[in-house]
């Protein structure tokens, strides 16, 4: 089983910026892919972005050219950079092990709040 603890949200203008972190433990990090999921209040949690171990990326079309996922190996941390966000960015931001069809595979964090508002 894998441990995630999620990281680096806030309250942020829209046009901002911020850094989440997640720290996974548990097992071997480095050969599996990892991916961030949103939930907005009173939708559905779905699909941000994954990178597979190799390093390659995909991203939701919602996200593309604003968010950068990235991986440190060494630091057992997947990190989601987000720029110009938007008010529909808002929600809390989780990540997980990532199955073949972007499912997660493993137990659920505490997640971090993203809001974005002027």
């Amino acid at each position: 089983q894998v441990q995630l603890v999620e990281s680096g949200g806030g309250l942020v203008q829209p046009g901002g910026s911020l850094r989440l972190s997640c720290v996974a433990s548990g097992r071997n990090f480095r050969i599996n892919a990892m991916a961030w999921y949103r939930q907005a209040p009173g939708k559905q949690r779905e699909f941000v972005a994954v990178t597979l171990s190799g390093g390659s990326t995909n991203y939701a079309d919602s996200v593309k050219g604003r968010f950068t996922i990235s991986r440190d190996n060494a630091k057992n941390t997947v990190y989601l950079q987000m720029n110009n966000l938007k008010p529909e960015d808002t929600a809390v931001y989780y990540c997980n092990v990532a199955g073949f069809a972007r499912e997660p595979l493993s137990s659920w964090g505490q997640g971090t709040q993203v809001t974005v508002s002027s």
